[in-house]
Parts: C-alpha cells; structure tokens; sequence
C-alpha cells in the first residue's frame, strides 16, 4: 500500500513532465514562418520566438507567435494540475506538478526535439508559466520590461530585465513556497543565459532597435 502511494505521484511526475515539454516543444514561430516559406533560422536573429517573428513576418505574425508561445506555458501548467488531480495527488503534489510542468513546458520551448534541440529563449513561455503559478509576479515583470524597452528601444534589454524581475517578486510575494521560488530563479537564469548572444551585440553595438525589421534575406550563419 505505502509503495502505491509512493508510486502514484512519481508516475504523475513523469507524465506531467513529459506532456509539458511536449506541448512547450511545438515551434510556433518556426511554423509560422514555414507557412509563408521562409525558414526563420537563417533570418533576423535566428532565433524562432516571438520577436524575430515580428522583425521577419510582421506584427500580426509576431504578436500570433507571442501568444502561442504564452499559451504553451500556461496550458502546460494547467495540464500539471489535471493529470496529477487525475492521480488523486494532494493539494502539495498538485501544486509541485503545477511547477514541474512550468519547468518542461520552457524547456520544450528553449531546446524543442522537433529542430535538434534548439529553440527559443523562453520569455513568452515562461510568461505563460507564472501567468498560471504566480500572475502578480507577471505583471511587474511587464512593467519592468515595457520600462526598458521604452528607455532603451532593445527589446533584448527589456526580456533580461523582466527575467530578473520576475524570481526577486516571486520571493518577495511568496517566501514561504521555497520551490517555486528556487525554480524561478533558475528559469530566470536560464532566460538571461539564453539572451548571450544578445548580450555580445549590445556590448559590440550590433545589436536591433526597436522597430527594425528585418529582411527575409538577411542570414545570422
């Protein structure tokens, strides 16, 4: 009996982690671009996230690609709760499944095993994760990222900041839930270590404004 009780929730785990970065791994912006033939790889930045799809396809693309890659995040998480729910977990476990799942769902995102494991940086998605887990926390990373955005004109700067943001307002709002703060802080991390490249252009000065769009023959290889 106390080995099926063990069992249940780690079953729960995996399912809920392998479901979550299954649905973080789908490339929205890289299909989006496909559709319109154009492989958003070897264009703008490179990357297939919301911004590179706006500077490439245009705003309404862009902002299609933004919210998808939100969505993934945040239907992730609510995937999270129904299957260990499902499972008969208690409320502890369903709220650990709710975090594991916001943890695959950015990971699908940033290293897809659709395109060989790269993906893109996460800001959408993990918006999309603490939209669901902690949605205070959401909106002062936004205030924080549309502020640098708005002083600076780099996008980039704004997604780095936001990603600072967000952990230090999850520990400040929520001290008490020790592993969601923990796990936004690695997320955090992982955001900023994604934006390396951006960071190299800023300091090189090479880095897109604001507003630049970006010719669909422009290659980043």
């Amino acid at each position: 009996m106390n080995s099926y009780i063990v069992a249940v929730p780690v079953l729960a785990y995996i399912l809920v982690a392998v479901a979550a970065y299954l649905i973080g791994s789908i490339p929205t912006g890289f299909l989006v671009a496909k559709a319109k033939g154009i492989d958003i790889r070897n264009v703008g930045s490179g990357n297939i996230g919301a911004t590179n799809a706006m500077r490439v396809l245009g705003k309404p693309a862009g902002i299609f690609v933004l919210l998808m890659d939100a969505a993934k995040g945040f239907f992730g998480v609510g995937l999270g709760y129904f299957i260990s729910k499902a499972f008969g977990a208690t409320d502890n476990q369903i709220e650990t499944s709710r975090i594991l799942a916001g943890i695959f769902a950015v990971l699908g995102h940033n290293y897809t095993c659709w395109l060989k494991f790269k993906g893109g940086k996460g800001i959408a998605t993990t918006a999309g994760v603490y939209l669901a887990l902690a949605p205070w926390a959401v909106l002062v990373g936004l205030v924080v990222f549309i502020l640098a955005v708005l002083f600076t004109k780099y996008v980039s700067v704004g997604s780095i900041a936001a990603a600072i943001a967000l952990p230090v307002t999850v520990w400040i709002m929520t001290p008490q839930n020790i592993f969601l703060g923990i796990v936004s802080t690695a997320l955090g991390a992982l955001a900023i270590y994604k934006h390396k490249s951006n960071i190299q252009r800023l300091m090189a000065g090479t880095e897109n404004r604001l507003g630049k769009k970006a010719s669909t023959t422009e290659t980043t290889k």
